[in-house]
């Protein structure tokens, strides 16, 4: 299965495939050095673990938040096909997603969109939140007979204001207008700025992170998985 590589970053992507033995309500806790767990790290979500093109048909009709911003293209999708000649732009971290229907299609070896090329893609066809027209975007590969589908590593399945419901209200103003504000954690700022992200150092919490938000770079040091400084290059 490691052969289909989702091209992302890779924040995610073991976690993705150790985890797909225990479908379900997921939490991501992971104690740090002493033990504890914050309430970020006790939080349970949605998750489905897609392992073949029809385990997608379940998202078919409903709502997702993007979980990881500015890391997937999109492209408009006219007549039963997706028009990869016209991308549209990175998909918004948190942008709503109303999930219209699953479709396969194969895209050019030129276009650059996220996925591994080379195979047949899955993508998502979907309307933006009071919008009517419908795009598509990425959400897995069927590659030298092996199948990796992402959506549980792409996509929020429920409102991530209600699983994250005890931020407080200025961080979340801050979020839902892409902006980082000292004092938020490192979790909240990949809300706010995507995760198209290089990291400088190995302890989330306390390193310095460059975020590339749709062009536009942003660091970002934390001290105690708080930002303390905050630089626009």
């Amino acid at each position: 299965m490691t052969a289909v590589t989702l091209l992302i970053g890779g924040a995610y992507l073991a976690w993705v495939f150790h985890e797909r033995a225990n479908p379900g309500m997921v939490g991501h806790g992971k104690a740090d050095e002493a033990g504890t767990l914050s309430k970020d790290d006790l939080v349970v979500m949605k998750e489905y673990f897609p392992q073949h093109f029809d385990d997608l048909q379940r998202l078919e009709g409903t709502t997702v938040w993007m979980k990881n911003g500015y890391s997937m293209a999109y492209f408009p999708y006219v007549g039963g096909r997706v028009d990869f000649t016209k991308k549209v732009g990175l998909v918004p971290p948190l942008e709503r997603l109303e999930i219209k229907k699953i479709v396969k299609a194969l895209a050019p070896a030129a276009v650059h969109d996220g996925i591994e090329p080379g195979g047949m893609q899955a993508l998502a066809v979907f309307t933006r939140a009071g919008g009517k027209e419908t795009y598509a975007t990425p959400v897995g590969v069927i590659l030298h007979g092996e199948e990796g589908y992402y959506t549980d590593m792409l996509f929020f399945y429920d409102d991530p204001h209600t699983i994250y419901d005890y931020w407080p209200r200025d961080v979340w103003t801050a979020i839902d207008a892409h902006q980082v504000k000292p004092g938020m954690s490192e979790l909240e700022t990949r809300l706010a700025l995507g995760s198209k992200v290089h990291v400088d150092g190995d302890r989330e919490g306390d390193r310095t992170v460059t975020y590339d938000v749709n062009g536009k770079k942003w660091d970002v040091t934390y001290v105690k998985n708080r930002a303390t400084e905050i630089k626009a290059e």
